[in-house]
């Protein structure tokens, strides 16, 4: 994540040494360690509810598109299923007595 080197941590040790003292520097490193595991906590949960958020919103998005393909099939069969009827209708106009 940081491109930080040994050179680096060592710098930021002695500074952190002269600015609050050897008394108070393992209290310090003990704090800022708890401070950074709860960011760290803050962080995953917030990258975990997006997740979750995501994948309701694909589920979403999926079933709307199946409820969408559902309406349409049935839309084709009332149609197809009227478009019978009339030609049976016809057919029943033509001949009501069913004789030729």
């Amino acid at each position: 994540m940081f491109d930080i080197g040994f050179w680096e941590l060592v710098l930021v040790g002695l500074i952190s040494l002269l600015v609050f003292g050897p008394e108070r520097l393992p209290r310090v490193a003990r704090e800022a360690a708890l401070w950074i595991k709860k960011a760290r906590g803050v962080v995953a949960s917030v990258k975990e509810e997006i997740h979750h958020e995501l994948e309701l919103q694909d589920l979403k998005q999926s079933l709307l598109e199946q409820k969408r393909l559902v309406e349409s099939a049935m839309e084709e069969k009332v149609d197809r299923g009227d478009s019978r009827n009339k030609q049976t209708d016809s057919k029943h106009q033509e001949d009501p007595n069913g004789q030729a």
